[in-house]
């Protein structure tokens, strides 16, 4: 029994530490690169006959090209809602309409803008880390309460303790690894 609940907290942290990983990637593919990618546009919330309503389902997204994003609203009455959120965004482009698709075009990155982006990353990836080390700090509380209530073992706690801290240091190379991809998309020109 004592097993089991060790490897039921285990395995709790483990999805922890995934989430974490996973919201880390999804928060830094909406930061803006030097390319064009229809993630940028997942944030944008469209005014849509009085509801907020996200960009992505109002309308078509491509990238025919590396600096170039297409949109083609389903409804047609949508086109100056979408124009104006795009231009409310914090995104710093400019909506390109000739009624029929909307076209954002995205100009290249100065080098000061480089680096604040960068900046930004590493505060997310170092929120990730924070992240994941609470995930530690969790199942590590459990495994000593379930000591303290005699339902495992001292040993269990620390052979559990120690597959937690395996699982944290995977889980952060994971995440630094993740981080550095962005920052070399970010500096490439």
């Amino acid at each position: 029994m004592a097993q089991d609940l060790v490897g039921t907290i285990i395995h709790r942290c483990e999805e922890c530490m995934r989430h974490a990983e996973e919201a880390l990637t999804h928060d830094l593919a909406s930061i803006r690169t030097g390319r064009a990618s229809p993630a940028l546009l997942e944030r944008v919330r469209v005014d849509y006959y009085g509801t907020p309503t996200p960009l992505t389902q109002l309308a078509a997204i491509s990238t025919p090209e590396p600096r170039l994003l297409v949109i083609q609203p389903w409804d047609k009455s949508a086109f100056g809602a979408i124009e104006k959120a795009i231009l409310k965004s914090d995104l710093g482009l400019t909506p390109v309409s000739d009624g029929k698709v909307i076209r954002l075009s995205i100009p290249p990155l100065t080098e000061e803008r480089r680096r604040d982006l960068v900046r930004l990353i590493r505060r997310r990836v170092e929120e990730g880390r924070v992240a994941v080390r609470n995930c530690r700090r969790d199942a590590i509380e459990e495994f000593k309460k379930l000591e303290r209530e005699k339902k495992i073992s001292e040993d269990d706690t620390r052979r559990g303790q120690e597959r937690v801290q395996k699982a944290t240091d995977a889980a952060i190379q994971e995440i630094e690894r993740i981080g550095q991809r962005k920052e070399q998309e970010v500096m490439e020109i």
